[in-house]
């Protein structure tokens, strides 16, 4: 059955999160705040976070320079997801994966599918395997980085959910998640 084995070891990933808006910043900026808040009170470690213009050039440096850092296991991107002239963190972001989670975007849009009704459907929410690391981009909305956590990415972190977690996934616990 799905769910939290508590008879398991939580192990914490390692985290960090990049926030991509031309107006925001670490004061005005709730929704990287809210996915800060939702890791850490999870148990897991944010190494680094960061706001960025919404430039292809930008994003790609800052999450390429997080991608050297063993540390980081886990990128969560907020913002630049739509459909705006400076919408561009799918650009940014998608040559960089080796693998596309295409499972994320259809789980995502399901959940978000209750709280924005078909608007979900302007959403280009994605994620993927960048080296061993990998990379959740998702909308700017607060309300997009709750129903992304709620539910799917506090699930999908926790090393002692089943049938399986993305902790498995990861070089340091391929053996301890399998």
């Amino acid at each position: 059955m799905a769910g939290i084995d508590t008879s398991l070891v939580f192990h914490p990933l390692g985290m960090a999160v990049l926030t991509i808006s031309d107006t925001r910043t670490l004061e005005t900026d709730t929704s990287g705040a809210l996915l800060c808040e939702r890791l850490t009170g999870a148990g897991h470690v944010l190494h680094d976070r960061a706001i960025v213009r919404d430039d292809i050039p930008a994003i790609r440096a800052r999450i390429e320079e997080w991608l050297t850092r063993p540390e980081i296991e886990i990128v969560l991107t907020t913002g630049g997801t739509g459909f705006s002239p400076r919408d561009n963190t799918p650009e940014a972001v998608k040559p960089l994966l080796r693998r596309e989670m295409d499972g994320f975007a259809v789980a995502f849009q399901g959940k978000s599918l209750q709280t924005v009704g078909v608007a979900t459907m302007q959403s280009r929410a994605f994620a993927g395997q960048a080296g061993d690391a990998f990379i959740f981009c998702v909308p700017g909305s607060t309300g997009a980085c709750r129903d992304a956590w709620d539910g799917l990415l506090e699930l999908e972190f926790d090393s002692r959910h089943k049938p399986c977690s993305i902790a498995g996934a990861l070089p340091r616990l391929r053996d301890v998640c399998a």
